[in-house]
C-alpha cells in the first residue's frame, strides 16, 4: 500500500521549512506540520538573526562545515528572494590583556574552517571605525551579517507552496508509528480537537524543542535500543536599547564557555539589542525574568566592558528565547546531531537534535544534507 504523502516534515521553524523546500525543489511531495498558529514561533523567531561566519566551531564539525557553506548560500538566497539582509560585519573585542590569546585561538579556528577574511585590529584601528568601543585588541569578521528571519521563513514557505508542498498550522503530532508496509503513520490533532491519521514514506523530525519527545514515539516501538540525545533547555534574555545606537557593526566580546557572551547586534532598522545570557531551566518558559533588576544590572556591567559610555537606564526588556541544547551544564557545546538510518536503524527517518546557533545560518546547508540522507 502506498503512503498518503511522500514526505512529512514536523516543525515549521527555519530548519523544517528549509528542508521541505529542498524536497519540493526536487519535485517531491511534502507536508510540513506545525503545532503553532504561525511559522517559526519558537527558536527561529527568538534569536539574534545573525548570519555567522564560522569562526567559533571545531574544525570538521557539522557546525563549522554547515556554517561556512550555509553563510554563502543564505546571502545568495536572500538576494535572489528579496529578503532583507545586511553584510554589516562583526568586531570581536578583547577588553583585557588576558583575553587576547583567545582572540588568536578564534582566528586560527576560523582560518582552519575556511574563513579567510578575518583580520586583526589594533585599538586605534577599532576607534577609527567604531569610536565608542573600548578594547585592547580585536578581530574583524566582514562576512558576518544580519537577516530578517521572518522574511526568510515566509520566502521558504512560499516556495514550498509554489511547489508540490503545503504547510499545515495548528496541528500537533500526537503519535508516530510504522505500519506493515514500512510507511510512517502520523496521528495529529487540530486546534479544535479533530484527530487525523496520515501515512508518509519519509519522516523528518525537525521540531526543535520537542524533537526528542516526538522521536520517543517511534523509537520506543521500533528500535528500543536507540535513544536520541537528551535535551537540556537554556533560556536566553535579550534587552533592547531605548536610545540611538552609535555602532554600524555587530560587537561581540571574547566568548565565555557556554555561549558567545552579551553581544550587541542590530536589526534591519538599525535598532540595537543585547544578549543572550544563559539560564538553565527545566521547563519551557518564555517569561522575561528581571523583577529585582539584577539581570539588567549584570547586562549593563557586561556591556560597559566594551561600551563604557552606555547611557544610564537605556536598556529595556526585549524578549526571551530557549535553545535546545544536547549537552548538560558545565560541558562543552555539542555538535549538531542529525541522525539518519545509519545511526538509529530506521530507513527514511531523520531526526534533528540540538540545532541551536548557528542553526539559522546553516538552514540551507542542513537542508541539503538531510535531502542527501534520504536519497
Amino acid at each position: 500500500m502506498s503512503a498518503d504523502i511522500e514526505t512529512v516534515v514536523i516543525g515549521a521553524g527555519v530548519i523544517g521549512l528549509a528542508i521541505a523546500r529542498a524536497f519540493t525543489d526536487d519535485g517531491g511531495e511534502v507536508m510540513v506540520l506545525e503545532r503553532h498558529k504561525l511559522i517559526g514561533a519558537e527558536t527561529s523567531s527568538r534569536n539574534s538573526e545573525v548570519i555567522h561566519a564560522g569562526i567559533y566551531y571545531p574544525r570538521d564539525s557539522m557546525r563549522a562545515r554547515f556554517c561556512v557553506r550555509g553563510k554563502d548560500q543564505l546571502y545568495n538566497f536572500a538576494q535572489q528572494a528579496g529578503i532583507p539582509v545586511k553584510r554589516c560585519g562583526k568586531i570581536l573585542v578583547a577588553t583585557s590583556p588576558d583575553e587576547t590569546p583567545q582572540l588568536d585561538r578564534i582566528s586560527a579556528a576560523g582560518k582552519a574552517n575556511g574563513v579567510s577574511d578575518l583580520c586583526s585590529l589594533s585599538p586605534k584601528e577599532v576607534r577609527e571605525i567604531e569610536p565608542d568601543i573600548a578594547c585592547v585588541a580585536a578581530l574583524h569578521s566582514p562576512s558576518t551579517g544580519i537577516i530578517d528571519a521572518h522574511a526568510l521563513m515566509l520566502a521558504l514557505e512560499g516556495l514550498i507552496e509554489a511547489g508540490n508542498g503545503q504547510v499545515v498550522l495548528n496541528v500537533s503530532v500526537e503519535n508516530l508509528s510504522q505500519n506493515a508496509q514500512g510507511n510512517f503513520v502520523v496521528t495529529t490533532q487540530s486546534s479544535d480537537g479533530e484527530t487525523t491519521t496520515l501515512t508518509a514514506r519519509n519522516l523528518i523530525i525537525a521540531a526543535g524543542l520537542e524533537a526528542q519527545h516526538l522521536a520517543a514515539f517511534i523509537h520506543g516501538k521500533t528500535n528500543g535500543s536507540y535513544m536520541p540525545p537528551k535535551r537540556y533547555l537554556a533560556k536566553a534574555h535579550y534587552y533592547t536599547l531605548s536610545t540611538c545606537v552609535p555602532f554600524k557593526h555587530l560587537i561581540y566580546p571574547v566568548p565565555p564557555q557556554a555561549g558567545l557572551g552579551i553581544h550587541l547586534t542590530l536589526d534591519m532598522a538599525g535598532q540595537a539589542r543585547f544578549g543572550p545570557d544563559l539560564t538553565w531551566i527545566d521547563q519551557v518558559d518564555y517569561t522575561f525574568d528581571d523583577a529585582d533588576g539584577r539581570r539588567q544590572a549584570d547586562f549593563e556591567t557586561a556591556i560597559r566592558r566594551y561600551w563604557p559610555s552606555l547611557p544610564q537606564a537605556s536598556l529595556q526588556p526585549g524578549y526571551t528565547g530557549i535553545r535546545p541544547k544536547i549537552h548538560p551544564p558545565g560541558t562543552s557545546t555539542a555538535d549538531f546531531a542529525i541522525h539518519g538510518p545509519e545511526i538509529h536503524g530506521i530507513p527514511r527517518l531523520i531526526g534533528l537534535y540540538g540545532i541551536e546557533s548557528p542553526g539559522l545560518t546553516c538552514c540551507l546547508s542542513i537542508a541539503d544534507h538531510v535531502r542527501k540522507l534520504i536519497g
